[in-house]
This record gives C-alpha cells, structure tokens and sequence, in this order.
C-alpha cells in the first residue's frame, strides 16, 4: 500500500470516530436514505431516443449564460451508464433514489403530439433496475425541464395551458410506471426556480427586468409570482388526476418540494424579526400554503398586493389538501436585516420582501463557506426549519428530498476533491441536528443527500461538485469520494430490503 493510500485510510477511519455521534440507529428503521439527481444534470443523451430539445437544452448553448460555457449535451452519460451508477447506489447501502423524469423524453411535444415509446421503455429499464437491487423510486415530475415546444407556443409557466399540459404528462407517467414507482414528487423547489428564471433571468426563458437584472424581456416584478401560481395549480391538477384515477389502485403518495433555508434576526429588534418572518414566507410557504392553508402566506399578500394573483373559489378547492408529504430542499441559513423603513441594498425576494441577508454578525459568519455564495453552512438550522415546517402545518409527513456541500472546483485537484473532509462533517452534523427533530415529534421519514455524482449544476455548469462520487468528465470514470465511504458506513449499520413485486418489464 502506497504512503498516500496509508494516509487516506488513516483519514478516513479518524474522521469515522469524530462523527460518531450520529448512526443509522438514531432514525428509525423505515426510515429512506438516499441520493438524488435530476435528469438534465445527469442524463446526457440530449437529442438520443427520440427526445425533443429541452429548454435547458436551448439556452445553455445560448452564449454567457452558464459560467464555464459548457452544456448537459452529455453530462455524467447517465442515459447509457445508469446501471453502473445504480450499482454504485447498491454500494453506497441506500433504499432510495430521487430522481426526475425528462418531460422532453417521455412527451416531446407535450399534449400536441404522441407518447414516445422509447422514452417509456428507458425510464422502465431505469425503474425496474432499481427495484432489483432494493432500491425504492422517488420520482419528481419537473425538475426545471421542459419541452421547449411548450416555450415557443404559448410562453410555458406564464400561461394558464401549462396546467392542462402538466396533468397530461403526468397521467402518463403514472399510468407507465406508477405500478412501481410508489413516491410522487410533482415539482421541484418552484419558488426557487421562478426567481431564477423570471425575476433574475439566470435560467430559462431568462425573463427579468431593472433593477433586478437586464433581459431582453420579462417583468421581474410581476411574471415570478404568475409563473409559480400556475404551478401551483398544475400541481393541484396533478394531485386531482392521481387520487381520482391512480393512487387507490397503486398504492403510491404525492406531494412538493420546497425550497426552504432557515433565517434568524441579525438583531434582537421587532424589526429584524418581522423581517425573517417575511423571509421564510417566499421559501416553503409560498408553495405550501395555498395548498394546506388556503391562500398565500400572509406577509406576501400585504406587502405584494395585486402583484400576487388570486386564487378563484374553484381553485381553491381545487388546491385543498392536494399532497400526501411535504418535500424540503435544505442546504444554509441567513441572517436577516430588516430594510422597510431604509434603501434595501438587495435583489430577488429580498428586495421584494424589504429585507436584506447576510452570512455575518459582528464580523463573524454564521456558519462554514462553501463554494455556493451565501450558502452558509449552518447545521443547526436543519432543526429550526424542520420543526418550523412541522408546527405551521400540522406535522405533515415530511422528506429532507436534497441536502448537500458544493465544492470549488477552480485550483483543487482530484485528490482534493475525493478527499472531502468537510462534505462529511457536513453530512454527519445536518444529520445530527435532523435526528433530533425527529426526537421532538416532526414526522420526517426520508433523507436525500445531493447528490450522488458530481453533474451539471445549472447556470454554474461544471465549477462546483455536490457528488458522493466523483466524475471525470472527459472519461466518464466515476470514484468514490471518501464522504461515499462515511455514508456507506453509516448506512451499513441496518440495511433495509424492499420488496420487488411490482416488476412488471424487463430490465
């Protein structure tokens, strides 16, 4: 054994003792771990099996818009490796994975055109490859991607058709898979996805206007709140076709994913405070609130007014209850400093919200840096947000769907990145703080580290890595980077088996 190999191990079994203080044995034992990927990020494949052109396949081969000019056209190749990296998964010890599926792929003109047989077959191989090696499915609907033919028709998300097209891509997938695939997962973090891509026009269609951002096009003050109102009803008709025709006979749950950082107050005065109650307002209750409590969150509707559009009684009890688990995105926290009376030197919902964040107080950062700006790591934040989203609604069943530590790429080398001593501090303490919510009461029944392997991350391309697993891009080789072995180790304390039954094709 190499010098270099001696002291990784050594390493490796010496960061084991210092996060010993959390073990599978602390969840309970029905409890899901997992990984979770998209498909964009992974997939590759982009013009293979009959698939039509993606809106990200679109704009990121638009010049400036992702940060190393590079694209998803192969990614991690995923479409062709998906069962080495399901091994991997089988490696790892996990009973979950989350993953989505291509709406290009499955319905490359939406409802103006047919079902595409050899996208139905390739998420069948994926399902049942899973299945075999006691692997649950944990499938999300939309994860960013649309067909670009829904763009160019009627304008995607800003347009109420979208919600006929949604509930008819979604009623294929549950008739296809849904004799396996037992967790539905409608959208994912749309109330983050909007202020991307129309209010600060970093994703597509790229919509924003002053001062928020310099499109060609776009109402930032507007078009973000019309765009996830329209998903929020595409959710509920989603919801509607599933309970009424599927979920009785399949046996499955459907819910959301948020995404939900945790605030605290930069001072102790009433203002700040106020302030992170308007902050936490656009993360999970902006999309969980009309569909638990009826109408947006109060905060909003004040300080938005006719910005914010309104809900018909029909859609209102269209919306009512419409989720079996609520799904959280979880990965920093902020200070809050409240500006509503002051010039908000801020953007986004910030500016919305009359508020501004930080990452200090008195010089000092909240938590760990990570290569995400404003993405502190704070752990304890998992535990305030989790039992803050048990008590505003009613302790709904509840799965951290992503949780994870991006690397900077730019000037480490591959030792580096394998060697990822902070990822595993990080997984071992959010971990820790989220086994103690769970000692409080909140019903939280699965965990999603993301991300499996390093991949595509949107607008910053290939510059920062999420994965367990390590990716040489120009091999395709993958390797297991230490913090794979911590959560192998983790894991390997109590295996879980799921049943296979409802393998239906074959892999």
């Amino acid at each position: 054994m190499g010098s270099r190999k001696i002291f990784v191990t050594v390493l490796f079994f010496q960061l084991l003792s210092s996060v010993a203080c959390i073990s599978r044995s602390d969840f309970p034992s029905s409890f899901l771990f997992g990984t979770a990927t998209s498909s964009y990020q992974i997939e590759g494949a982009y013009l293979e099996g009959n698939k039509s052109l993606s809106n990200w396949d679109v704009f990121s081969h638009l010049p400036g818009t992702i940060k190393d000019g590079k694209n998803g056209d192969i990614a991690d190749d995923h479409y062709h490796r998906y069962m080495e990296d399901i091994k991997l998964m089988h490696d790892l010890g996990v009973n979950s994975y989350r993953f989505s599926i291509s709406w290009s792929r499955v319905l490359p003109r939406g409802r103006f055109g047919d079902v595409n047989a050899v996208g139905i077959e390739y998420y069948n191989r994926l399902i049942n490859a899973l299945l075999l090696r006691g692997i649950q499915p944990f499938v999300t609907l939309n994860h960013f991607d649309i067909p670009q033919e829904l763009e160019d028709r009627y304008g995607s998300w800003l347009s109420p058709q979208i919600r006929e097209d949604f509930g008819h891509f979604a009623e294929v997938c549950f008739k296809e898979f849904g004799d396996r695939v037992k967790f539905w997962i409608t959208f994912n973090e749309p109330n983050m996805f909007v202020e991307q891509a129309y209010k600060l026009g970093k994703y597509p269609p790229a919509h924003c206007s002053q001062p928020y951002g310099n499109c060609s096009t776009g109402d930032s003050e507007t078009e973000p709140y019309v765009a996830a109102h329209n998903i929020i009803l595409s959710h509920a008709t989603a919801v509607d076709i599933y309970r009424k025709a599927y979920q009785v006979k399949q046996g499955g749950s459907i819910g959301i994913v948020a995404s939900s950082k945790w605030y605290e107050p930069l001072t102790n005065s009433t203002a700040d405070r106020l302030a992170v109650e308007r902050a936490l307002a656009v993360e999970a209750p902006w999309i969980l609130d009309p569909i638990l409590l009826g109408d947006y969150p109060p905060q909003m509707l004040e300080i938005l007014g006719s910005r914010l559009p309104t809900f018909t009684i029909e859609e209102k009890k269209l919306l009512l209850n419409k989720l079996d688990f609520i799904g959280i995105n979880h990965y920093a926290s902020n200070y809050v400093k409240d500006c509503m009376f002051s010039s908000c030197d801020s953007d986004g919902y910030d500016r919305d919200a009359l508020l501004v964040t930080t990452g200090y107080k008195d010089g000092q950062l909240i938590g760990d840096l990570t290569a995400l700006p404003t993405f502190y790591a704070v752990p304890r934040g998992m535990e305030k947000m989790v039992l803050y989203i048990m008590e505003r609604y009613d302790n709904k069943p509840m799965y951290i769907t992503e949780n994870g530590y991006a690397q900077e790429t730019e000037g480490a080398s591959t030792d580096e990145l394998i060697n990822d001593t902070e990822r595993i501090k990080f997984i071992s303490s959010y971990l820790t703080y989220l086994s103690s919510a769970i000692s409080k009461g909140a019903d939280v029944r699965g965990y999603f580290f993301w991300s499996l392997i390093d991949n595509f991350e949107w607008a910053f391309g290939y510059t920062i890595r999420f994965g367990l697993i390590h990716v040489d891009f120009q091999t395709q080789k993958r390797t297991p980077k230490l913090s794979a072995k911590w959560y192998k180790k983790f894991l390997s304390s109590e295996k879980l088996q799921l049943k296979t039954k409802y393998l239906r094709h074959e892999v």
